[in-house]
């Protein structure tokens, strides 16, 4: 009797670790691509947030403008910048919105006509956040 393994038994064992690692891989990527489009998601939120804090502390009205070619969202108040974001800091996260800006007026409240939605994206993981016409966000 000899001791080990023959070269089928040896195919055998490497073509299921192989099988496994690819499975393992496969999930992993849609993991990342949900968590960051979630820190994405959350990061826009906080922005219209902070667009609505800042109208209601300054008595100014503050706008957010999303830039979908560039993936940008700025807050702006007058003609200063309070806030930007980079959506590519997120490792490509696309954006899309139904329009392009969203402004708070001195008491807080949405100055426009219409809700907003945006849709952040990266491979098959998407996540909306919503803009009421009064301000309030929900992702």
């Amino acid at each position: 009797m000899r001791r080990g393994s023959t070269l089928v038994e040896q195919l055998c064992i490497i073509s299921v670790v192989g099988t496994l690692a690819a499975i393992t891989v496969r999930s992993g990527v849609h993991l990342v691509d949900a968590a960051n489009v979630h820190a994405a998601s959350r990061d826009v939120a906080d922005l219209f947030a902070l667009a609505r804090d800042q109208a209601v502390a300054s008595g100014m009205r503050t706008a957010v403008r999303l830039d979908a070619a560039q993936g940008r969202v700025l807050v702006y108040a007058e003609a200063d910048t309070i806030a930007r974001l980079d959506l590519t800091q997120h490792s490509d996260v696309h954006l899309t919105a139904s329009r392009d800006s969203m402004a708070y007026g001195a008491s807080g409240l949405g100055f426009g006509a219409a809700n907003l939605r945006v849709i952040l994206q990266r491979g098959l993981t998407a996540d909306t956040v919503t803009v009421s016409r009064l301000g309030r966000v929900r992702r």
